[in-house]
């Protein structure tokens, strides 16, 4: 937090997305203090990339079913961060032969830390917490995140059918939130990476919720490429209504049948006019 809104550098990635020296530092020295005490896991950072695991001695190889892999998100949220934005998190999560098994999401402006362990529930600093599903999707207030492009009909369905949505700039903090009902329901379409997901979507499911990907599939797959995640989280009596509502037309996406006017041919050899063909 010493460096937050007194930074020194920022770098463009994409158009529309920035990394700052923070990222760098932060990823260091999570991946340093974690290497410290499980020499032989690998990891998968945000700016790092893969750092694969180091095998014991005597072993050639690690067994992939004994696979430990730290998820990192050294800053999630580095937009906000950059802009004064008090609205970021860091995101670390343990996967173990392709499961995730423990989440940390911690909120420096808050100084709250979400975590969660498969199978033994969901905490806010040290207290369990749960999802508190509402009984009426009207009173859902929901983070939701759809592409322009092709979406616009079903983000006006969901828009209608609940209270109010919201888009935080972080995601890993958005989808910790529904662990415990701050967020009713998160939905985005796409873009989101493995570090995105891989706490935030443990503390969510460990709070109670159901979560899954756009097409019902298993919300983590370490096969999945980065950027390419998308996920509705939402307390079980309401997922399945999600699901409905995001589901396209039956053309497959935001189609309107529109007139083409047909020109036909009169016996005088003229072309219609504009009025004629209205």
């Amino acid at each position: 937090m010493e460096r937050y809104e007194r930074l020194e550098r920022i770098v463009h990635k994409s158009t529309h997305d920035v990394v700052t020296e923070v990222d760098g530092l932060s990823e260091q020295l999570i991946i340093s203090t974690i290497r410290a005490a499980f020499a032989h896991d690998a990891f998968l950072a945000e700016e790092g990339g893969k750092i694969d695991a180091v095998p014991p001695v005597g072993d050639s190889v690690v067994d992939p079913s004994a696979q430990r892999v730290w998820i990192i998100d050294p800053l999630d949220g580095t937009v906000n961060y950059a802009n004064g934005i008090p609205v970021f998190c860091v995101s670390i999560g343990l996967a173990v032969g392709g499961q995730p098994v423990v989440g940390v999401v911690y909120d420096p402006v808050r100084d709250e830390m979400f975590s969660a362990q498969a199978g033994h529930g969901a905490q806010l600093d040290g207290l369990p917490i749960r999802h508190p599903a509402k009984e009426k999707l009207s009173d859902c207030v929901v983070s939701l995140s759809l592409p322009r492009g092709g979406w616009s009909m079903r983000d006006r369905r969901i828009r209608r059918q609940i209270r109010v949505s919201r888009s935080m700039g972080s995601a890993a903090l958005a989808l910790a939130y529904v662990g415990n009902g701050r967020f009713d329901a998160f939905v985005q379409a796409g873009g989101l990476s493995l570090w995105d997901v891989c706490a935030a979507g443990l503390i969510a499911s460990e709070g109670g919720a159901s979560i899954t990907t756009l097409d019902g599939s298993a919300w983590f797959d370490m096969s999945r490429p980065s950027q390419s995640i998308g996920v509705v989280a939402a307390a079980p009596a309401h997922h399945a209504t999600f699901m409905e509502l995001l589901r396209s037309q039956a053309t497959g996406g935001d189609l309107r049948v529109r007139r083409t006017p047909t020109i036909v041919a009169r016996s005088s050899g003229r072309m219609p006019t504009a009025e004629e063909n209205s």
